[in-house]
């Protein structure tokens, strides 16, 4: 009974509160206002006072109670003018990898003349995070969410509350928007980053260097193939990694990481494999191009390279083998 009672608010809520893809400004219209604990409690307390002053004709009595109700009063309406009209923008979140915690960003804006203060967000479940928003001006709000598997991860349903300013009542409202942060499958995986020379299933050269002659231009990893004549010892006796003296003109090491390679591996463990592959490549200063069946990305480096070819591995179909 109760989960079909469930099921049916949801679905209501779902009605009155469509999805949005752009900012939304809250309206009186779909703002709720109830007694917080605390309300109830000054209600009781109230009334009883209000009975007090009846029995025994208390004219003072009678003054504090009608006080009381016109402070209870005007803070149920501040507390609902308290979200009034608010733009609230969708979340931003910037790409993480699976198992870590995404951050959503929302940024509420108040263009009255009135500063509003503790205005909380949260998700369904967890607690809120609150923040003042000055008049005129704009707060941000960081909400963390869990993000277990690879993909876009959709927030969903975001709760609006305040109780200011007495805690007397809560108002809130809830909104939901389309915008989702990027997971990128968790890197992980034993095998090291694909040999020079050596050849894949479809024939292509998993890797190629070259050296040249020319200005001396800095260090980098070592790749096998290198010329000993160009290894760093003194460098690379100071660090656990061999360092390979780099020249202006020098052609970067080049790779490509294939997931036929990792044919033998389920879905899922072929794409962690790959995500570190990609972070290692980069890391070590690689040319590196990667395969995955649907898409192929030309060897190339860069942060602008490496998130494309996360975002591939992050969107990669799951039904694909």
């Amino acid at each position: 009974m109760l989960a079909l009672l469930r099921t049916q608010f949801d679905r209501w809520i779902a009605q009155r509160h469509p999805i949005h893809t752009q900012a939304i400004t809250l309206s009186r219209q779909r703002l709720y206002i109830l007694p917080s604990g605390y309300g109830y409690f000054f209600g009781l307390t109230l009334f009883v006072l209000f009975l007090w002053s009846i029995n025994y004709n208390n004219s003072m009595g009678f003054i504090l109670t009608f006080l009381l109700a016109a402070i209870g009063l005007n803070a149920m309406w501040r507390c609902h003018e308290n979200l009034n009209r608010l733009e609230l923008h969708p979340g931003e979140a910037a790409p993480v990898f699976a198992g870590e915690q995404a951050h959503f960003v929302y940024r509420i804006s108040n263009p009255s003349a009135d500063g509003r203060y503790g205005i909380g967000l949260q998700w369904q479940t967890g607690e809120a995070n609150f923040v003042d928003v000055p008049a005129q001006e704009h707060g941000t709000v960081s909400l963390a969410l869990a993000a277990p598997r690879r993909g876009p991860l959709i927030p969903g349903r975001l709760r609006v509350s305040t109780g200011f300013p007495l805690g007397l009542f809560r108002a809130w409202t809830w909104q939901t928007f389309s915008r989702a942060c990027l997971v990128y499958p968790k890197p992980a995986g034993t095998l090291p980053l694909p040999v020079l020379g050596e050849a894949s299933h479809d024939g292509h050269t998993l890797a190629s260097a070259t050296s040249g002659r020319d200005d001396y231009a800095g260090l980098r990893a070592y790749v096998l193939g290198d010329s000993p004549r160009h290894v760093a010892w003194k460098a690379s006796a100071r660090g656990d990694a061999l360092l390979v003296k780099q020249f202006a003109g020098q052609s970067v090491p080049k790779i490509w990481l294939d997931s036929q390679r990792l044919i033998a591996l389920p879905l899922e463990a072929r794409l962690s494999q790959l995500c570190l592959w990609v972070l290692k490549a980069e890391q070590e200063g690689y040319d590196y191009g990667l395969r995955i069946p649907g898409a192929e990305f030309s060897p190339n480096h860069g942060l602008a390279h490496r998130n494309q070819c996360l975002r591939a591995l992050a969107m990669f179909d799951h039904e694909k083998t």
